[in-house]
């Protein structure tokens, strides 16, 4: 997360990065996700409101990367202020009243992606769509699941290099 960061800084965006697992860390995706059951998904959530709320004024372009993708989602799609929301590995379900206003979506995952199976995407971009997200997916063929990070057995560095060039294209045109 820390390189993602000073990767955004670099190209100029201003970054908030919240410490929703306490200084707590995780080695693989199964750590991570011990963690997050430690701590539960609804206090994750309330963690991640109270961390965007004091940034919120100006129109945030919310992001995450897997579970954080999820939290990111959430926020953006309850933030009618909200300029963007760009997703690595992740998303979430969409609430059936949820409503956004041509919000600039933007998924970069796997394909495949054990958690973001392709029937799971269809129904999540359809879903986008119909509530007025102006949704874009891009899929990396052969990469892992966390295929941006480069300390993980995941990484694949031309499908990470792509899609941050997509991305910051993407924040740029924001």
């Amino acid at each position: 997360m820390r390189e993602a960061a000073e990767r955004l800084r670099a190209a100029g965006h201003v970054v908030h990065v919240p410490d929703l697992y306490d200084g707590r860390t995780a080695e693989t995706v199964e750590e991570g996700m011990t963690i997050r059951d430690g701590i539960g998904n609804d206090e994750l959530l309330r963690r991640a409101i109270l961390a965007a709320a004091p940034h919120s004024d100006g129109g945030l372009v919310y992001a995450g990367f897997s579970l954080g993708g999820s939290l990111a989602q959430t926020l953006a799609l309850g933030d009618e202020k909200a300029r963007g929301l760009l997703l690595f590995h992740g998303t979430a379900d969409i609430a059936e009243d949820a409503s956004v206003d041509e919000l600039p979506v933007q998924l970069h995952v796997a394909d495949p992606d054990p958690f973001e199976t392709h029937d799971w995407l269809n129904t999540w971009y359809l879903r986008m769509e119909r509530i007025g997200a102006d949704a874009e997916v891009y899929r990396y063929p052969g990469a892992g699941h966390l295929y941006t990070d480069r300390g993980l057995a995941d990484y694949d560095e031309s499908a990470a290099e792509r899609s941050w060039t997509t991305a910051l294209g993407f924040l740029d045109s924001l």
